[in-house]
């Protein structure tokens, strides 16, 4: 089990704002039937204990000088400019107590129907709900890609193989990954088609030049012109 050191946390409010310029992640530890406590936690030892722990991997968290708990990373936020992670929250396990947490999914291997007949690979899911003691937690379960020999093969969620003690909260039905045929050219082009003849057809009328522009529609323009008075008329 991975350790990470934390400390008390004094700070609170928007003042932490102070705490992130120290290169801190203001956090809190919380648990069924325990006290939110308000914790602080270096930025560069979170991350190198995230990248490799991840949200499914026990941590133990040791807070000043008090005896170590048991913690899972249960919610990150991050800085929408930076990307940088500017809070954190440990929830507390207790040893005989179940818990749900997501593990995600590791791929391994080359589908034989990929490779040896150009089938499209198509993943679903990248993890999955499970539920089990703090102990008996796995860090991810591993997707075997070997077992995909033809066009139609699939893997579901009844097909993983994991530990008994572990449960997976997820229909067994649902599909995991599976290989699809690739589509032939004249089947793409026969789509375009019928999409092209399903057009809605827009009919416009051509425009017709009237006193000041171009008036739209089939309306006639008349035009009348107006006699002018000879010059013996005006005599």
């Amino acid at each position: 089990m991975l350790t990470l050191q934390a400390k008390v946390r004094k700070i609170l409010g928007k003042k932490v704002k102070k705490l992130r310029k120290e290169n801190l992640i203001p956090g809190v530890v919380y648990g069924h039937n325990l006290k939110t406590r308000a914790i602080e936690v270096d930025y560069k030892a979170f991350n190198g204990v995230f990248k490799e722990a991840g949200e499914s991997s026990l941590l133990s968290l040791e807070i000043d000088q008090e005896k170590p708990v048991s913690v899972l990373v249960h919610g990150l936020a991050y800085d929408p400019l930076t990307s940088k992670i500017i809070h954190v929250d440990f929830y507390q396990v207790k040893v005989h107590e179940k818990l749900t947490t997501e593990v995600e999914l590791e791929f391994t291997g080359e589908a034989p129907a990929v490779k040896n007949l150009g089938g499209i690979l198509v993943t679903h899911l990248k993890s999955v709900k499970t539920e089990c003691l703090p102990g008996d937690l796995i860090h991810q379960i591993e997707v075997d890609l070997s077992l995909l020999n033809n066009y139609g093969d699939e893997i579901k969620i009844k097909d993983l193989k994991v530990p008994e003690k572990i449960k997976i909260l997820e229909e067994p039905e649902i599909i995991v990954v599976n290989v699809e045929e690739p589509r032939k050219e004249e089947e793409v082009v026969k789509e375009e088609v019928e999409v092209k003849e399903e057009a809605p057809i827009t009919q416009t009328e051509a425009p017709v030049a009237g006193e000041g522009g171009v008036s739209q529609g089939k309306e006639k323009v008349q035009k009348t012109e107006e006699k002018k008075p000879s010059a013996e008329g005006k005599k």
